[in-house]
């Protein structure tokens, strides 16, 4: 793949060396420490397995702690942040596995009216947790969290875990929602949220001003921003994990895709589309994205619930893909 000098990558999609009786089922997120050690989240029996970043295991942990992983941040103290989307929680541990702090209440959801994490059911906003899915940190360590199917909020906390304020309500217009899946933080405080299923990744204020909507997105999973402030989306696309009902906006339609864009919004480099999912750099149904300091990409997909158990793909399809970037001068 290769996108002019500054974004040319190899796939690879066997990387990650699984001990022996290791499994994963599916990847949901990935995430790198200043080690660049590579906490990869999965639905397996071993829900946190760490690499370095050669792929050679180094530990895991979390065994029968989490409902259902959805999502991970690490933050710059190696503090390690999943989001348990059945649980109704995000939880903070230390990189060995120690939890540390616990915002939301286990297995009690907020009253949204929702009825499943069917996003359609929600009735109003509500205040956290009713299923979240990401969450993020601002360089001055205050966490945002994205909430998600049963909610359609994004909640501010101290670092200490008090709830700040919130904003977001159902709907498409500036500062709603349809499943806020997704987010991100810049240097600059801007707070970016992949609300998913309005297709569109919305740029806020740290007060929860909106700013501005980029739309050049398919169903957008989840957002990374690197030390250069390039903005790397994983986008779910048409052909995975589709509600019932619904259909995509054309019969060609993309698939599962990786976008990069300046801050500004600019595309820089796309790639994948679903064509042959299951291929090396190609993608079914990418869900979380991260890249470590020398610039390598790790995309985590969804293979099993999007669609895998289905027989839209095989269920042996890649779950966590590496890209290495390789710069090549002009």
């Amino acid at each position: 793949m290769k996108f002019g000098p500054a974004f040319h990558y190899e796939a690879n999609d066997q990387w990650a060396k699984l001990p022996a009786g290791f499994g994963w089922t599916e990847v949901v997120a990935v995430a790198t420490d200043a080690q660049d050690w590579v906490y990869v989240f999965n639905r397996g029996e071993h829900p946190v397995i760490v690499f370095d970043r050669d792929g050679a295991f180094i530990r895991s942990w979390g065994e029968g702690l989490f409902a259902r992983p959805h999502g991970i941040c690490i933050g710059p103290d190696g503090a390690v942040y999943c989001t348990d989307d059945l649980d109704h929680t995000v939880r903070k541990f230390n990189p060995e596995g120690r939890l540390l702090l616990t915002l939301g209440t286990s297995g009690i959801p907020s009253d949204t009216g929702a009825t499943s994490v069917d996003y359609r059911t929600i009735l109003r906003a509500g205040p956290p947790f009713h299923y979240p899915t990401n969450v993020a940190l601002s360089s001055d360590a205050e966490l945002y969290v994205s909430d998600g199917y049963g909610n359609a909020r994004v909640h501010k906390f101290s670092p200490a875990g008090r709830l700040l304020f919130s904003w977001g309500e159902p709907g498409n217009g500036p500062g709603q929602f349809h499943v806020p899946h997704g987010i991100a933080v810049d240097r600059h405080g801007t707070v970016y949220v992949a609300d998913r299923e309005n297709s569109r990744i919305q740029l806020f204020g740290p007060d929860g001003a909106f700013h501005s909507e980029w739309t050049d997105v398919a169903r957008p999973c989840q957002v990374f921003i690197d030390s250069v402030e390039n903005v790397y989306v994983a986008e779910l696309g048409f052909r995975a994990g589709m509600w019932p009902g619904t259909v995509a906006p054309s019969a060609d339609a993309t698939g599962g895709r990786v976008s990069i864009f300046d801050r500004s919004g600019k595309l820089q480099a796309r790639w994948g589309g679903g064509q042959i999912p299951c291929a090396p750099g190609d993608f079914f149904a990418p869900h979380g994205i991260c890249v470590d300091s020398c610039g390598d990409i790790y995309v985590a997909e969804v293979v099993i619930s999007a669609g895998g158990n289905r027989g839209l793909v095989p269920r042996t399809c890649h779950t966590l893909q590496k890209f290495v970037h390789r710069r090549i001068e002009p």
